[in-house]
């Protein structure tokens, strides 16, 4: 116990410096940066005994990361843009993963063996988005503000969807399920709508028990209670603990401005999240990256480049469907506007901890598919951290 303490506090002095330099450069990719240096120290016997799950991922870093991200989420951008983040994260999600895993069986032939349920699961996997720190760089840069609104908020709820797709389509996989469309959707509505649900509810009573408490102390611990109390709460109920927490987070924002003093209140929310919040990552990241290094070693290289173009592709696709037509909400987005969102679509937590939930399943089929799941995401987070701003430039001019 002591030996995994001086571990992670190495790995949160990592973070600290890593997080410095950020702030010092606005192009500086902090998630890509402190997953390599995790690859790196993968090879560090004196790191060998840290290991990363999804239990350890949704029931310890994720709560936090999700609670943080909403209640942060300004409440008047996301009625404006609630419509378009809505239909992202719905049909949306369903329809890139189906268009994705489609794509990634047709050509699957020509590289490995995997099914058309294995392609399905690994759409699943690599369809949640996770801007982390893209969304910062977005905010200084673009000129359109709804972009970020639209990155950030469309990650905050596709969290939830997309585990509960993937859920329905692992089933399928790892027990051999058939295919429903009317379960599937019945399963998704009602893990998503029950988690909403739940969301909303504790968000309520947690607003009620704010204005009743004048300690700011107390106030704080409350919000970190109502993070984690959601989430359990949900997945205990056998709903969406992801979007159970993004409801309590959106709700908790929205009950602040009706609040008279919410300057002042939200000035030591701010406090407390604002240093949990980079602990979180920098430690989550750095995990991920030693994890990670067991499975990249495999010779699938080159099928994991085409999966990963080819979610560039299908996301560019079903983002011009949704935004770039008359029908959007506030607008129609510009095809400039749907790049620069195609390509803040990151792979990060969420994609890692549905990864690891297969891990388990040691038929090779299922390893050829979490080296190439893992593959797909490391590739994400560099090439498109490394990518965002100077692209972004380029297409604003």
């Amino acid at each position: 116990m002591t030996e995994q303490l001086h571990l992670l506090f190495i790995l949160l002095f990592i973070g600290f410096i890593i997080l410095v330099i950020d702030k010092k450069n606005k192009q500086f990719p902090v998630p890509m940066v402190l997953l390599l240096l995790g690859i790196a120290l993968s090879f560090v016997p004196y790191f060998s005994s840290l290991y990363l799950t999804k239990d350890i991922i949704f029931m310890v870093f994720l709560p936090a990361l999700l609670f943080a991200s909403a209640y942060k989420f300004p409440v008047k951008d996301l009625k404006k843009n609630a419509g378009t983040i809505a239909v992202l994260a719905s049909i949306g999600l369903i329809l890139t993963t189906l268009l994705f895993g489609g794509a990634i069986y047709a050509l699957a032939p020509a590289f490995a063996d995997i099914s058309f349920v294995g392609a399905l699961l690994i759409a699943a996997m690599l369809t949640p988005t996770d801007p982390v720190s893209v969304t910062s760089i977005l905010e200084k840069t673009s000129e359109d503000k709804n972009i970020s609104t639209i990155v950030e908020g469309e990650s905050m709820i596709n969290d939830g969807t997309s585990v509960v797709v993937f859920t329905i389509v692992s089933a399928m996989f790892v027990h051999g399920e058939t295919f429903s469309a009317g379960s599937f959707l019945g399963e998704f509505l009602l893990v998503s709508l029950g988690g909403t649900a739940i969301g909303l509810a504790a968000g309520w009573i947690i607003t009620k028990a704010v204005h009743y408490m004048h300690q700011h102390v107390y106030q704080v611990m409350l919000s970190l209670l109502a993070a984690y109390g959601s989430f359990y709460i949900a997945e205990a109920a056998g709903v969406s603990g992801v979007l159970a927490t993004v409801c309590t987070g959106i709700m908790v924002s929205y009950a602040l401005t009706s609040t008279e003093n919410e300057d002042n209140l939200r000035s030591y929310l701010d406090g407390f999240w604002n240093v949990l919040e980079p602990i979180i990552l920098s430690l989550l990241f750095l995990l991920i990256g030693i994890q990670a290094a067991d499975y990249l070693v495999f010779d699938g290289w080159l099928f994991a480049v085409v999966i990963f173009i080819l979610s560039l592709l299908v996301r560019f696709i079903v983002l011009g469907g949704v935004l770039h037509n008359p029908l959007s909400v506030p607008a129609s987005f510009s095809w400039t506007s749907i790049s620069i969102i195609t390509w803040s679509g990151l792979k990060g937590t969420v994609s890692v901890a549905l990864l690891l939930s297969i891990e388990a399943d040691t038929n090779s089929q299922a390893d050829m598919i979490v080296s190439l799941t893992f593959a797909a995401i490391v590739l994400s987070l560099v090439i498109q951290s490394l990518g965002e701003y100077p692209i972004m430039k380029k297409l604003e001019k």
